[in-house]
């Protein structure tokens, strides 16, 4: 059986995102998860692909501002989407604050898990939920971490939670 074939015979569909700032318009087999479509065509390999069944985090995104496993969505169902992966949120000269916070708290091991982590962690802090230490591990528990590095996770989270609530405060005050 030509699977190229096969591939051709399927309309492509017309997809256009926001991906860490630019725009992106293209044309995309339906079946072509949001992951895929990340590390291949976009060569945006920050985000991992793990388990590719949404059971380890790997590879969650922010999708307009939400938590996702990119490995779950598909491309085509996201036309319109704001999209930020690990590689729109800082530079090695401006990190982002949950960045900045992994480092400080040696919130990683191998890393592999880190930008899905830090993607989640993000998210987490957005939606704000995370009032409590068990509220922000409850929160991660989808985000899997090989190394175990759970506690300092968990601390560098709680840090970024504290600072802006600190903000908060000065801003009232």
């Amino acid at each position: 059986m030509d699977i190229g074939a096969r591939n051709d015979a399927v309309p492509l569909c017309s997809t256009a995102f926001l991906i860490n700032g630019q725009q992106f318009t293209l044309e995309l087999h339906p079946w072509v998860t949001l992951l895929d479509l990340l590390r291949g065509a976009l060569e945006l390999s920050g985000t991992k692909k793990g388990c590719d069944h949404g059971q380890c985090g790997a590879c969650t995104v922010l999708i307009d501002g939400k938590r996702i496993n990119a490995c779950l969505k598909l491309a085509v169902s996201l036309d319109g989407a704001k999209i930020t992966t690990i590689e729109g949120l800082g530079s090695p000269e401006s990190l982002h604050p949950m960045q900045k916070a992994f480092i400080e708290h040696d919130a990683f091991q191998c890393g592999y898990c880190t930008p899905g982590q830090i993607c989640s962690a993000i998210g987490l802090v957005s939606e704000g939920r995370a009032h409590s230490r068990a509220e922000i591990r409850e929160l991660m528990s989808g985000n899997l971490c090989r190394c175990g590095a759970y506690t300092n996770i968990a601390d560098a989270i709680e840090d970024v939670v504290g600072q802006g609530r600190n903000q908060n405060r000065e801003a009232v005050e």
